[in-house]
């Protein structure tokens, strides 16, 4: 089923965000509105260390509350660049550490019903620790480092909610049952195939 667009308009817009509404046609001509969120797309890393993760914990004004997430974000306004880019510059950011090595993942549709931006996951590997550098948003930001398992427990028992973060830890397991001589353990270690 295709829809087509018959007319669109920003009804809201701010430096980081537009709301545009689109009049739109259904397959069968009936005629329809859509409300769209456009955003730039972001990118999402995994900080992968000794077989457990490094997340950071941020207060979520939608939701009001704080949540444990894996870094990520987006390039200020008037800045462009591409996701490895990105990338590179978000775990040091948010939690101090700088990547030896990124791993593309792939990329996740986080709200592809309102929104068609995209999150860039990557897996960040041998990490050097430093002084994070949060932008003025992210005050009161901490980072943690947490065993794989209790990664899994937190978003097993609804602890991580944010909708990015699963989906970037099963594209990691994708990534790591998909090639078994990658590293499972984040440290550069790879797994024993003999």
């Amino acid at each position: 089923m295709t829809i087509r667009t018959v007319s669109s308009r920003i009804v809201y817009e701010n430096p980081w965000l537009s709301v545009r509404e689109d009049r739109i046609e259904h397959a069968d001509g009936s005629p329809g509105l859509y409300s769209v969120i456009d955003k730039p797309d972001f990118a999402l890393v995994v900080p992968a260390q000794d077989d457990g993760f490094h997340l950071v914990e941020q207060y979520r004004y939608p939701s009001r509350s704080w949540s444990w997430e894996f870094p990520a974000g987006s390039f200020t306004p008037g800045v462009t660049g591409t996701p490895e880019r990105m990338a590179a510059a978000e775990p040091a950011e948010e939690t101090g550490f700088t990547a030896g090595a990124l791993h593309r993942l792939g990329h996740v549709h986080c709200s592809n019903g309102i929104a068609g931006h995209r999150a860039h996951v990557f897996l960040a590997t041998d990490l050097t620790p430093g002084e994070p550098h949060p932008e003025a948003t992210e005050l009161g930001m901490r980072q943690a480092w947490f065993p794989r398992a209790e990664v899994e427990r937190m978003m097993r028992d609804g602890v991580i909610t944010d909708g990015a973060s699963p989906a970037a830890y099963t594209l990691l397991a994708l990534w790591e049952r998909n090639a078994p001589d990658r590293c499972r353990d984040g440290a550069g270690r790879r797994r024993s195939t003999g």
